[in-house]
């Protein structure tokens, strides 16, 4: 039988290529998006629904990884659009009211919001759908599968079609042309522990082709999830050692951004994909996530 054509949509965020995708599947009537991408990002999902000849109002379905604003942010704006969402049960209440996820961002990013995010809209609740662990949701004859994923977050799902496993952010970071993996660490629930668990979980499942956000199909499964475990790992090491020598925490930042750029160069990394890199995965982020795992859940 004939695999589904997917179509990765490149939403361009910051100007810069293969950083978030937003996956586009159609079947008959059905219009499906893997991932809304945040608002600042429609622009270049209605120029790449436009290639495929379509508009935002054909979009008749978006199924949500997870509601972090590069995942979700432009989820309530498309349910306007009249398309229903589909969510993790932990990350329903946010989308329906987006306050208190619009004022933690807002701590952490403040004045540059807008420019990185743009608006961040409600969904309306009867566009709102929240299926349950190992639930198939059959839209327009296919049949994706929601896959409880926690460890990168606690509302985290992962979908498969068929053979192919979209990721989300569990899947791991990797930008096309390059074998090289890093682990999305931010707060406030990084948990390795999961995480491993959620890994081992989809690696029972045998897709042969994984999908993660940022960016792109790939087809060495086997290679991507072992590539991923050793990110966890050695990010794990690096938090317990450092932790032990109580260094202050903008020598974290520095000596994890050092750390993880060379490891990049020596992977053979060029400057575009560093920055691609920096953009879908922020350094001092997973310093941050790292830090409330460690004094949340290894202190506790």
């Amino acid at each position: 039988m004939a695999k589904t054509r997917i179509v990765t949509i490149d939403l361009h965020f910051q100007d810069r290529m293969q950083a978030i995708a937003s996956y586009l599947i159609r079947s008959g009537d059905a219009v499906v998006l893997i991932e809304s991408g945040p608002g600042s990002t429609i622009s270049s999902l209605e120029s790449g629904l436009a290639n495929e000849g379509l508009s935002p109002r054909d979009v008749t379905h978006v199924l949500l990884t997870h509601i972090h604003l590069d995942h979700a942010g432009a989820a309530g704006w498309l349910s306007q659009q009249g398309a229903q969402i589909y969510v993790h049960p932990i990350g329903a209440p946010h989308m329906l009211n987006p306050e208190k996820l619009i004022a933690s961002a807002t701590r952490i990013y403040g004045d540059r919001m807008d420019s990185l995010w743009g608006e961040f809209l409600p969904v309306a609740q009867d566009h709102l759908h929240i299926p349950q662990d190992a639930e198939e949701i059959n839209i327009g004859g296919l049949k994706f599968l929601a896959v409880n994923t926690p460890g990168h977050a606690e509302h985290h799902y992962s979908y498969i079609l068929e053979d192919l496993c979209f990721s989300g952010d569990v899947g791991g970071v990797r930008i096309p042309g390059f074998q090289y993996m890093r682990a999305p660490m931010p707060p406030p629930e990084l948990h390795f522990a999961k995480w491993r668990d959620s890994i081992e979980h989809l690696r029972s499942m045998k897709f042969t082709r994984i999908a993660p956000t940022h960016f792109g199909i790939y087809e060495d499964v086997d290679w991507h999830l072992d590539e991923l475990q050793k990110a966890l790992g050695d990010a794990e090491k690096w938090i317990e050692g450092v932790m032990l020598t109580e260094l202050p925490v903008e020598s974290m930042y520095a000596g994890f951004s050092a750390w993880m750029q060379d490891q990049g160069r020596l992977q053979g990394l060029n400057e575009d994909a560093i920055a691609a890199y920096a953009l879908a995965n922020p350094l001092g982020m997973s310093v941050d996530g790292m830090l409330r795992y460690w004094k949340k859940t290894r202190n506790a």
